[in-house]
């Protein structure tokens, strides 16, 4: 689909907030791939997934994929011959046992859960694996004495040793003879080594290895001579125990490796089931319901002509950006044989909300999202979006408004050619920016044309012939935004069939402005705009 409209209506944004929900970055990294599908089939399919993934969480509210990580990377690394440390055989672990979980659970629930127990089905078996690591490694993230026979018998000999060597440097320390030099009495490791803090100026008074020294220099750190060879017997042990603890991950590794394209595939339908779980939670907390989504084909959406027509009927939708304590919900609904809706009002009437109302939701049910509206909402497939909202005057360009937007609005119009009854086009304030005959003339102009293609629009204008072009024009209609001229506030509801008033005359009077010079405004309306006016009142 069109990459500028899916970034105009904002669509990325709601996936950013959608990915919130994701438990784990493969998930989050799927969320944030939605594409909006041209394909029914598809797009009806993530739509029941969505549903499923909210039934689910409402009655197994215990569900989670609590401790998966993408242990896509360390398990190739492993299938490629590489050792794996033991954090990232914990997060193998943690994710295995999550999959397995969700594996049993939605295997018992398959009749209740059908799409997401297909997902599942993907979930493979990794026999042996999770056993292996336990028996291997504690929930520390530390390998186990019990790793192997050698292991144990190592540590046996390091604490052994290492009791041997504290016993003799505690000796050294709490020998009187030797109080005078120390800085203080107590021992210390330097190097892996452990030394004993001599004052510098005592320097040989106590013969051993100079490991270190203090940032002053009045302190120097040593290793007695009487303790060199248990510490290097220490040492010794301790560089044994990390070679056996490596040969044990080593091994540990290559059996995980062996199961590399089985792990691959679980994390791949963990984070698919992880992006499904994520769209239900984001419903949840939306208040959003599936659409019923309609081919664009649809026997009983057809005109007389044979012309197959679009239908969009969206009930008490909102903008899910807007804060939902104060936004004005807005029904919408165009089929049959209305294929464009010229929706007029004020200035902050609600008229570029409602254009990126439609847009948005269009584009997320066709992701698999639910749609902020109430239950019974339709919309018919689309191939393509187009949308032309907002200011787009560049100075770096050199373009005006008016420029900026028709560069837009052609590239729009070349593609409708191609995709034609497969696209949905959006245009606020057509024609804007220019002068008022000419641009009117043109926004005419190209809502004929995009009647002519097929293609259904939507577009928000101020212009009075447009209002009456929508009135006698077959395929258009009319719609405006409420707007009280008492108390100057617009209400934000969409009306269908009835143009909106500028208000321009009652706004002005209500600010205080002169009533003669309202009245002489009056007169210098243009005919046109008087046409609509009786329009509206008739």
């Amino acid at each position: 689909m069109d990459a500028k409209s899916i970034h105009v209506l904002e669509l990325p944004k709601i996936l950013d907030r959608v990915a919130k929900y994701a438990s784990f970055s493969a998930g989050q990294a799927q969320v944030l791939a939605l594409a909006p599908s041209p394909d029914l089939a598809e797009a009806r399919r993530r739509q029941q997934e969505t549903s499923e993934a909210r039934q689910l969480l409402a009655v197994k509210t215990d569900v989670t994929l609590g401790g998966a990580r993408d242990v896509r990377a360390p398990a190739q690394l492993a299938a490629r011959g590489g050792v794996l440390d033991a954090l990232a055989l914990m997060d193998l672990k943690n994710t295995l046992i999550a999959a397995r979980t969700l594996r049993r659970i939605l295997a018992r629930l398959g009749d209740q859960f059908p799409r997401l127990a297909r997902i599942a089905g993907g979930l493979e078996e990794v026999p042996g694996v999770v056993e292996a690591i336990s028996q291997t490694i504690d929930e520390r993230g530390e390998v186990l004495d019990s790793a192997s026979e050698k292991l144990a018998h190592l540590r046996r000999e390091l604490k052994v040793a290492h009791g041997r060597l504290l016993a003799k440097l505690e000796r050294i320390v709490a020998d009187a003879r030797n109080a005078p030099y120390l800085q203080e009495a107590l021992i210390t490791q330097r190097d892996g080594r452990y030394v004993i803090p001599l004052k510098a100026v005592f320097k040989g008074r106590i013969r051993g290895v100079v490991h270190d020294q203090s940032a002053s220099g009045a302190t120097v750190f040593i290793e007695p001579l009487a303790t060199v060879e248990l510490n290097n017997a220490l040492r010794e042990l301790q560089l044994a125990e990390q070679e056996e603890i490596r040969r044990i991950l080593a091994e540990l590794s290559a059996q995980i490796g062996a199961q590399a394209g089985p792990i691959t595939h679980t994390v791949e339908a963990l984070a698919e089931l992880d992006c499904a779980f994520a769209r239900a939670k984001y419903a949840d907390a939306t208040r959003a319901s599936e659409p019923i989504l309609r081919p664009a084909d649809d026997e009983r959406q057809t005109t007389d002509t044979g012309r197959s027509a679009f239908v969009l009927r969206l009930l008490a939708a909102r903008h899910p950006l807007l804060n939902p304590d104060t936004v004005v919900p807005i029904d919408v609904e165009m089929g049959g044989e209305t294929r464009a809706l010229v929706i007029t009002g004020p200035n902050t009437g609600g008229k570029t909300v409602t254009l990126k109302t439609v847009g948005l939701l269009v584009l997320m049910a066709q992701c698999g999202l639910h749609v902020p509206a109430q239950s019974g909402s339709e919309l018919s497939l689309v191939r393509d979006v187009f949308a032309d909202i907002g200011d787009e005057q560049s100075i770096e360009q050199s373009l005006s408004t008016f420029s900026a937007h028709f560069t837009n609005i052609v590239r729009i119009l070349d593609q409708v050619a191609e995709v034609r009854e497969g696209a949905l086009v959006i245009l606020d304030e057509l024609g804007a920016g220019t002068d008022p005959g000419e641009g009117s003339a043109l926004a005419r102009a190209v809502l004929s044309y995009l009647l002519d293609m097929g293609a259904p629009a939507l577009i928000a204008t101020h212009y009075p012939e447009l209002k009456g072009y929508a009135h006698t024009k077959p395929g258009v209609k009319n719609a405006s935004m409420e707007f009280d001229p008492e108390t100057l506030a617009p209400s934000f509801h969409l009306t269908i069939g009835l143009p909106g008033r500028s208000n321009a005359f009652a706004i002005a009077a209500r600010l205080g402005l002169n009533p003669t010079i309202i009245a002489e405004a009056k007169t210098m309306v243009a005919e046109t705009d008087l046409a609509s006016e009786q329009l509206l009142d008739e």
